[in-house]
């Protein structure tokens, strides 16, 4: 049996819904196929499920700092129960995937594992139809066609081929904790890493971190990274840079070594959980090359349109490697359907504690570009909301361009870093000048404050 609609959407993920409730909205007879769960990664095994355990970690700060803001706690320690932690993070996904099968209640939602296959014919309006077969978990094979296919299947997580590498576990894994382990070698100290260095650090947990380049979250500013990783080496956060990692054994009980080799010197260290956070690869699904889709080692080649190689068919978020990030996902899914979106500006944020944030180039990429830039930076000490808030470890860098005052990036490392870069994220896509921030009044006491601060600091 085939039926025929207006979309086929393969992947329920931030882009995958979005396009699907826009398409739906106007009218549009859609098919959403999922193989796993809503939201996709996002949801359920990414952005929301470590915010939920950024917040216990948070909260845990908070009260082993609160004698420091003259409150007093009767009990001596402070435990994380971490299967309620866990099961916390379940209630809050469960919660919000309810709302995105709302979101799409006008879609005909299908589970299974989707396939590209060849297809004859054109539809009504001369347009070239496609088709996709679904395997559904319980063996039916169904079909769909249509004239226009999205896909966006997203990422998984890449695993460094090492001897001992089945010793390791994936971000996946490790948001399903019941029990807080002792101590975690972190194997990546990209984004992923990053935050969950941060997140078992503040639970508690000896945490140990090996990167291959020669500074964390390289694709951030190379200041702000670095202040980031000092603040947390001084905390106890052990960081071994410019380092790769050459195999993972079992030891004595529960524990794993991790051999590495840092700047010629082979090196060891021990955890009970080793964390495998060396990036995201795409998911392309089967069938792609058969029909003709051009892949790169990226993932699918697409055009500024997000347009494949097939006409028709057209692929979305971290399938394509662009960006993978989920708002990334979702600009592009209004992009492709019809709507105006600037792509070139896209804020993002590192959830640890302090929080990263950027937008636009690094200080070394624009200067690169054009050394006629300025330079402004304010810092959390400076701000009184920060100093009341006992957050004033961070810093707001600015980068303008000399003779058009045009903002070209912006990096923050410090509390609420993520709220903050929105402000010039927003100016940068409305053409907005450093000028125009700079005099528009921002309430006092804030930590936006710092964004003018800074910006007056590169007059």
């Amino acid at each position: 049996m085939s039926e025929k609609y207006d979309w086929i959407i393969i992947g329920a993920g931030p882009g995958g819904y979005e396009a699907a409730a826009i398409a739906s909205a106007r009218g549009e007879s859609v098919v959403l196929i999922e193989r796993d769960m809503l939201g996709g990664t996002c949801l359920n095994r990414g952005c929301i499920p470590t915010k939920c355990f950024c917040h216990t970690a948070e909260v845990a700060s908070m009260v082993a700092g609160a004698s420091e803001a003259g409150v007093n706690l009767s009990a001596d320690t402070i435990a994380v129960d971490a299967a309620a932690m866990t099961a916390r993070k379940n209630a809050v996904v469960a919660g919000l995937r309810e709302q995105v099968a709302a979101v799409i209640s006008g879609c005909t939602v299908v589970s299974g594992e989707a396939r590209l296959v060849k297809a004859e014919g054109i539809d009504e309006s001369g347009r070239r139809l496609h088709a996709v077969e679904v395997t559904a978990p319980e063996g039916a094979l169904l079909r769909f066609n249509s004239a226009n296919i999205l896909i966006a299947t997203g990422s998984e997580p890449t695993i460094l081929p090492i001897p001992g590498a089945e010793l390791t576990v994936t971000s996946n894994e490790l948001l399903d904790l019941q029990a807080l382990p002792q101590s975690v070698i972190v194997i990546g100290g990209g984004v992923i890493g990053m935050e969950f260095a941060s997140i078992f650090h503040r639970l508690g947990v000896e945490v140990t971190v090996v990167e291959f380049c020669p500074e964390i979250l390289p694709a951030l500013d190379a200041e702000v990274a670095k202040r980031l990783r000092t603040t947390m080496k001084h905390r106890g956060v052990d960081f071994h840079v410019s380092s790769r990692v050459d195999s993972v054994e079992a030891v004595e009980g529960e524990i794993k070594r991790v051999h590495f080799t840092e700047k010629n010197r082979e090196r060891t260290a021990e955890a009970e959980v080793v964390l495998m956070a060396v990036g995201r690869r795409p998911v392309i699904p089967e069938g792609v090359p058969e029909v003709g889709i051009e892949t790169g080692r990226r993932g699918i080649v697409v055009d500024p349109l997000m347009r494949t190689s097939v006409e028709g068919i057209r692929a979305i978020g971290d399938c394509n490697g662009l960006c993978q990030l989920a708002h990334a996902a979702s600009a592009q899914a209004r992009l492709v359907m019809g709507e105006n979106v600037d792509l070139s500006v896209v804020p993002s944020a590192v959830f640890t504690m302090p929080e990263c944030a950027m937008v636009g180039l690094t200080q070394a990429q624009a200067e690169e570009q054009n050394p006629a830039v300025k330079v402004g930076k304010a810092f959390y000490r400076a701000n009184g909301k920060a100093c009341a808030m006992a957050e004033a470890d961070g810093m707001v860098k600015i980068i303008t361009e000399r003779d058009t005052d045009r903002i070209l990036g912006c990096h923050i490392f410090g509390t609420h870093a993520s709220d903050l870069i929105s402000e010039v994220a927003v100016a940068m896509s409305n053409g907005l000048t450093a000028s125009d921030l700079l005099h528009t009044i921002h309430a006092h006491p804030t930590l936006p404050e710092l964004i003018t601060a800074a910006l007056a600091a590169a007059r």
